[in-house]
């Protein structure tokens, strides 16, 4: 199996009481710590503008202006948005911006992308909310001339959302795989995002529950049947907020705090629900625990664990733990 971690941006209230001027530093540092353990593949950010579930004043950093400065203070660990809203920046435009961090990264850079949904956040930046088939539609279209722009160094569509005419992506990215940068298709919808991934994806994101997991699965290999496409060509991932303990006791503790942290940010209510959440879809638990939960969703075609510790920014004892215990259990 392999691993990918989130590092902390504030999106989930995860650098509260840290100062502004030395967030960046706290999230370099966790950056480097990661890219010095050979198991983590990856590191990865959100990209989004506000905090979630609700806007505050709370501090979160854009995912791509990271991901530059990231190419530039790590040396081998890959780098990733989980995931990248197309319709936040012209695609023309952010293929450009991608390839010059390909280069700054000395070829690091994978390009998550989907259609977007927080619909307040939206509203807020001036972009409307379009409807689901507009948002997929400029998913789709936006794919396309990301593969055009990174494979030829040129796009041209005459879209219903985009319209470009030459645009010019030199230099190309350094990575010359099948889509020039690896494209990872976020999201489970059955009859549009599934079918973008089937034709496009090289890895694919979706739920990571063992029954939600197994369906998407399902689905993805009809949609690639379809185009007589190999399934088993694309990468099957899945997001897992971790809270990870040496004993049962210690896991308990570290459930107090995350519903306490929630509690302070977002109201008792709303931290009663996410800490159910968590405990119930997340992995939580011990070592052992956690790797028989892992073990179970590799034997269902999950191979690629993209990994958020809430605590990493105040405490790493967790992810040192995660790195010190399941990665090595796992990796084969």
């Amino acid at each position: 199996m392999r691993f990918g971690v989130f590092i902390p941006q504030g999106w989930r209230f995860d650098l509260v009481g840290i100062p502004d001027a030395e967030q960046w530093g706290v999230m370099r540092d966790l950056a480097r710590h990661a890219d010095g353990v050979d198991g983590w593949e990856s590191l990865w950010v959100y990209d989004h503008f506000h905090t979630t579930p609700v806007p505050s004043d709370e501090a979160t950093h854009e995912a791509w202006t990271l991901m530059s400065a990231f190419a530039a203070s790590t040396e081998r660990i890959r780098l990733g948005q989980m995931c990248t809203c197309m319709a936040y920046r012209n695609p023309a435009y952010l293929a450009k911006v991608a390839a010059t961090v390909d280069h700054v990264s000395a070829g690091r850079i994978e390009m998550g992308i989907g259609a977007g949904w927080y619909e307040h956040e939206w509203r807020a930046y001036g972009y409307g909310f379009p409807p689901p088939k507009e948002r997929l539609g400029r998913l789709r279209e936006g794919v396309e001339i990301f593969r055009q722009a990174w494979t030829t160094g040129s796009a041209t569509l005459d879209g219903d959302y985009y319209q470009v005419d030459g645009a010019l992506v030199r230099p190309l990215p350094l990575q010359t795989g099948r889509s020039g940068i690896p494209i990872w298709v976020a999201g489970g919808g059955e009859r549009v995002t599934l079918r973008i991934a089937a034709q496009y994806a090289d890895y694919t994101n979706f739920d990571g529950t063992p029954e939600g997991f197994a369906h998407k699965s399902s689905l993805l290999r009809e949609h690639c049947a379809a185009i007589g496409r190999d399934v088993d060509e694309i990468v099957r991932s899945a997001n897992y907020n971790v809270l990870v303990g040496a004993t049962e006791a210690e896991v308990e503790d570290r459930l107090a705090w995350f519903r306490s942290h929630l509690a302070a940010n977002l109201g008792e209510k709303a931290a009663d629900e996410y800490t159910r959440r968590t405990s119930s879809q997340g992995l939580v638990g011990t070592p052992e625990q956690v790797v028989d939960r892992l073990r179970l969703m590799e034997g269902l075609g999950m191979t690629y664990a993209i990994t958020y510790f809430p605590e990493a920014a105040y405490d790493r004892s967790g992810l040192e733990l995660f790195e010190a215990q399941v990665i090595p259990a796992l990796r084969g």
